[in-house]
């Protein structure tokens, strides 16, 4: 099958089998910022936002993106390049692998929610996995953003 989309606003067109899932055809487009991990959606490393909301490209086939528009880390520019300087100032960046997923999830939260709570951060990005840290560096740095998108 035929699928045509957009991925950080360059439009992509890619012949491809029906059962591929959206991860392996961005990788093999050169989008290997995309990360593989779990296979499952369960780890939050594939994270790419389409039409803005976020979906774990490893679980999503490869034809739900026709037509569409998909957003990667590398797609965030300044928007990404300001949580990361909360992330570094809170120690919480670590090894960076599960970072573009997390940094999608975080972004997606921050058009849903104006004011989370704590708890609300916790739940929103339960699903994005770090075997770095203990998720407090993380948890401090998402607040400071979002308390500083507030003004």
């Amino acid at each position: 099958m035929k699928i045509h989309f957009s991925v950080n606003g360059k439009p992509e067109s890619i012949e491809t089998d029906p059962g591929t899932v959206l991860a392996d055809v961005l990788r093999s487009l050169g989008h290997t910022e995309v990360k593989k991990a779990c296979g499952t959606g369960a780890c939050g490393l594939c994270t790419v936002l389409l039409d803005g909301k976020p979906v774990p490209s490893c679980s999503v086939l490869a034809g739900r993106a026709d037509g569409h528009a998909i957003t990667t880390i590398q797609g965030l520019g300044k928007e990404g390049e300001k949580l990361a300087s909360f992330l570094t100032a809170e120690g919480a960046e670590q090894c960076g692998y599960c970072s573009p997923g997390f940094a999608l999830m975080v972004l997606a939260m921050a058009k849903e929610l104006a004011s989370p709570t704590p708890g609300e951060v916790k739940h929103y990005l339960a699903g994005n996995l770090c075997r770095c840290s203990g998720y407090e560096g993380q948890l401090r740095a998402v607040l400071a953003y979002m308390e500083a998108l507030r003004g």
